[in-house]
């Protein structure tokens, strides 16, 4: 059976929204700011296509990893992926991660900026968290 069939060929905006689990205000956004390409037609007949999905989807990983859309526009342009995020500047937004261990004991992280995905900083912690169990352990030569 031919993959065509399988999956279709033209999208509604709500059909491309689902698929990226983001709302479609989120894609009209993006399609404003540029950062996706314009749908073939026009109002209630706009369609997209698989390129818009990809497009869209890429956007989701980099924002989900913690850059900026400044960044995401950065990397579409043709920045290398492996850049280091561009210096906080006076009046920029960071959301950073603050992830208590234990009383008294907190890590903060800003994945974009550490160039870590979300799977990258979840293995991380779960490291951090065993290590502090073992040097808090009765008998541990570390403290």
């Amino acid at each position: 059976m031919p993959s065509d069939l399988l999956t279709p060929s033209r999208y509604s905006i709500h059909d491309l929204a689902t698929l990226a689990s983001v709302p479609t205000r989120t894609v009209r956004f993006y399609i404003a700011q540029g950062l996706i390409d314009r749908p073939h037609g026009a109002k209630r007949g706009a369609w997209y296509e698989e390129r818009h999905l990809q497009q869209l989807l890429l956007i989701r990983r980099w924002t989900d990893a913690g850059l900026s859309l400044e960044r995401v526009r950065e990397l579409q342009a043709g920045s290398p992926e492996e850049a280091p995020p561009r210096p906080i500047k006076p009046g920029m937004v960071e959301v950073w991660s603050r992830i208590s261990l234990a009383d008294g004991v907190e890590i903060q992280v800003e994945p974009g900026r550490a160039g870590m995905t979300p799977e990258q900083v979840r293995a991380f912690i779960q490291d951090v968290t065993a290590a502090y169990r073992r040097v808090r352990e009765p008998g541990s030569s570390s403290h």
